[in-house]
């Protein structure tokens, strides 16, 4: 993904049913906005592949290591569950840890920016801070159709949370 001074990050998308369960993270996890950003816009761009994300799906950082992992590997994008439905993840989800987290919307749930844009997918992600303490909320939004080409790409510092309805959601799942 990013090739750094500090360090190389990769992504190595995992699906199980057909379905996209996950990232491996390896080298190291994203330290700034503009890395999330980039890894949010490779996530969009898996997420845009017909049939693979069934629906609106929260992500979770997850530090443990899977099983047997290969040299490297930092940590996980879990796939936690729709955004809607019976299945829906819940505010006590991630109770007990405060991590990142990310939206992806496939192209069947996803409206472009442009009409020429139809069958991309979009997603978000969320850096919570401590407003309180001086630390914004951070976020970034993108679109990306099925051959890669990112068609929409935004990040902000100093995000309302309530201000997007992405955003929102992901803030109340993480405020629990």
């Amino acid at each position: 993904m990013t090739d750094y001074a500090h360090g190389r990050i990769e992504l190595a998308a995992f699906h199980a049913a057909g379905a996209l369960r996950g990232f491996v993270v390896s080298g190291r996890w994203p330290d700034t906005t503009r890395e999330w950003t980039q890894l949010l816009a490779l996530t969009v761009r898996v997420a845009s592949l017909p049939g693979l994300l069934p629906t609106s799906t929260v992500f979770g950082v997850k530090e443990e290591l899977p099983d047997d992992p290969e040299p490297g590997t930092v940590g996980l994008l879990i796939a936690e569950g729709p955004v809607i439905g019976a299945e829906a993840v819940t505010p006590e989800r991630f109770a007990d840890c405060r991590p990142s987290a990310l939206m992806l919307h496939p192209p069947s749930e996803t409206t472009p920016t442009l009409p020429e844009n139809a069958g991309a997918a979009s997603g978000c992600v969320l850096l919570p801070g401590l407003p309180h303490l001086g630390l914004d909320h951070r976020a970034a939004w993108v679109e990306g159709e099925p051959d890669g080409t990112v068609t929409s790409l935004v990040s902000r510092v100093g995000v309302n949370p309530s201000s997007d309805p992405d955003t929102a959601i992901l803030a109340m799942l993480l405020a629990a």
